[in-house]
Parts: structure tokens; C-alpha cells; sequence
């Protein structure tokens, strides 16, 4: 079934492959060598530069703080397209983003904005040199 979207504008707001952490030794290496951190009662962001010039990011979402599948799948979701419209200006960097305890019980556009916050924060750590080399 074809699409009305042109595949040249279609093909930029994707969630690619290229834009994911996908090995556990990604997940590992932001683990233990974050360099940029931005925390708030719905989620922690942690951040470390790498070599690729553009930005991934991976998601641990446990079942420990969100207990429905709908629930982790909304969190995820929300997270992806924020991250998709503030990948330009995290560029460089591996991101990981986990869900704390008040992630389930806040709306689209509270989790919408407190991601925003945290994109900005990450990328003022970055533009003050204060992430560390990977």
C-alpha cells in the first residue's frame, strides 16, 4: 500500500538502526563512563560522547517501576519522538534514558516537556566541555 509522504521527507523522522544502542557493550559503556547526567523524579538521563558524531539512544524501561506493558511501551514511545526531534542538537553522544517510579503516573505533555529539560541540560553539559572524552 503506498504512501502519500514522500520517502525523502519520510526517511529523516525515523527512529534508524543508526539512532539506537543496540549491544549490551553500549548500554555498559554509558553505564560506566557517564559523563553527562540530568535527573528528575520521572526519568534519568545519562549521556557519554562517542566517535560516531551523531547521537543514539538506548531505553531501560523496567517492569520494576512501570508495571504494564501500555505503560513502558507510552514511556518509550514519548521518549523515541522527543529524542527524534532533539537528535541534531545531542549529536556525539550515546544516551541512555531510565524511568523512575513517577514516570507511569505523569501525562504525555509533563513527560514531553521533562524530556526537553533533560535534552537541554545534556546539551549545556556539552556545549561548557564538561562531558569528559569518550
Amino acid at each position: 500500500m503506498p504512501r502519500n509522504t514522500p520517502v525523502k521527507h519520510r526517511a529523516t523522522h525515523r527512529f534508524s538502526r543508526r539512532a539506537r544502542l543496540l549491544s549490551s557493550d553500549d548500554f555498559q559503556k554509558v553505564f560506566k563512563q557517564t559523563s553527562c547526567r540530568s535527573v528528575d523524579q520521572r526519568l534519568t538521563v545519562l549521556a557519554r560522547q562517542n566517535a560516531l558524531g551523531r547521537a543514539r539512544l538506548g531505553l531501560a524501561i523496567s517492569k520494576r517501576t512501570i508495571k504494564t506493558a501500555v505503560g513502558r511501551n507510552r514511556v518509550k514511545r514519548l521518549v523515541r519522538e522527543s529524542f527524534r526531534q532533539y537528535q541534531q542538537a545531542l549529536a556525539g553522544l550515546d544516551i541512555v534514558v531510565l524511568s523512575r517510579n513517577a514516570a507511569l503516573r505523569a501525562s504525555n505533555p509533563e513527560l514531553a516537556a521533562a524530556l526537553q529539560i533533560h535534552w537541554q541540560r545534556i546539551a549545556k553539559q556539552l556545549a561548557k566541555q564538561q562531558c569528559k572524552k569518550a
